[in-house]
């Protein structure tokens, strides 16, 4: 057998989300694995994506993925698929498995899939170059709140620049955070921190099911959005920073987002 180790990102959505090219390389495999805790395929099932592809999958976990034993293990004796949503490079865990395998002597092909960071401000209309640092938002346990996710969002806005923020994944719990959780969150850092971050007026944008068939889009300002329906996760938000005429028009047009958005100077 040959040995190998074939990185595969499955995209947003769907089983056909990924390329031809990544399809028949899991094809040729002898054996896939693949891990969703770090994010979930759209509308597919394990079982969906075993059918597309013609071959068992082992699902891991964060643990097992962070000591990669298994995965190099077999890497180093036959053709391995390691397959994740969105694209498969952007998880420091997956590059840490790669040097492994690189380290190991493991021949290793990529296939890159269509990420969140790239889909979410296209849908948006938001210009990609415009964003500054991502955040991540935890879920709130026993009254735990860090505050270095609301610092990072008003770091990026003070210089203009949009955040993506992620919401907290737990796959193994089925535990998704809303959209609604997600301005909760920001909400409450701004009663305990009261730096400004988070107004009345302050913009929001939440994309639901991003790539999807089912994919909704929305802007507005915080109390609005939390008594609207947001969709079903997975979920994104943006805290747009300064918005060139163009983002304005598209937020107003794609996102429902106030009229006032769109300045009278614009």
């Amino acid at each position: 057998m040959t040995s190998e180790l074939v990185f595969v990102g499955l995209g947003l959505s769907g089983v056909d989300g990924m390329t031809v090219k990544a399809l028949q390389a899991l094809k040729e495999c002898d054996k896939i694995y693949a891990e969703f805790y770090t994010s979930t395929l759209i509308g597919a099932s394990a079982e969906d994506l075993e059918k597309a592809i013609g071959k068992k999958i082992d699902i891991i976990y964060r643990q097992q993925v962070e000591e990669g034993e298994d995965v190099i293990e077999d890497a180093m004796r036959m053709r391995v698929g390691f397959v994740t949503a969105g694209d498969t490079m952007l998880a420091t865990t997956h590059v840490d498995l790669r040097i492994q395998a690189v380290e190991a002597g493991i021949p290793v092909r990529i296939f890159h899939g269509i990420s969140i960071f790239g889909a979410c401000p296209a849908s948006l209309g938001l210009q990609p170059y415009k964003f500054g640092r991502t955040v991540t938002l935890p879920f709130l346990e026993k009254g735990y709140q860090p505050k270095s996710p609301y610092d990072n969002i008003k770091e990026n806005k003070d210089r203009g620049l949009h955040t993506m923020v992620l919401l907290d994944i737990r796959a193994d719990e089925l535990r998704y955070m809303t959209a609604h959780q997600a301005i909760e969150w920001l909400i409450e850092g701004e009663r305990k921190w009261n730096e400004g971050l988070m107004t009345d007026k302050t913009l929001v944008c939440a994309a639901s099911k991003v790539g999807s068939s089912e994919e909704r889009l929305f802007a507005g300002y915080p109390q609005d959005l939390l008594k609207r329906d947001l969709g079903a996760p997975l979920q994104t938000l943006v805290i747009p920073g300064n918005l060139h005429f163009m983002e304005a028009f598209a937020l107003v047009r794609f996102a429902g987002a106030p009229k006032e958005t769109i300045k009278e100077d614009d």
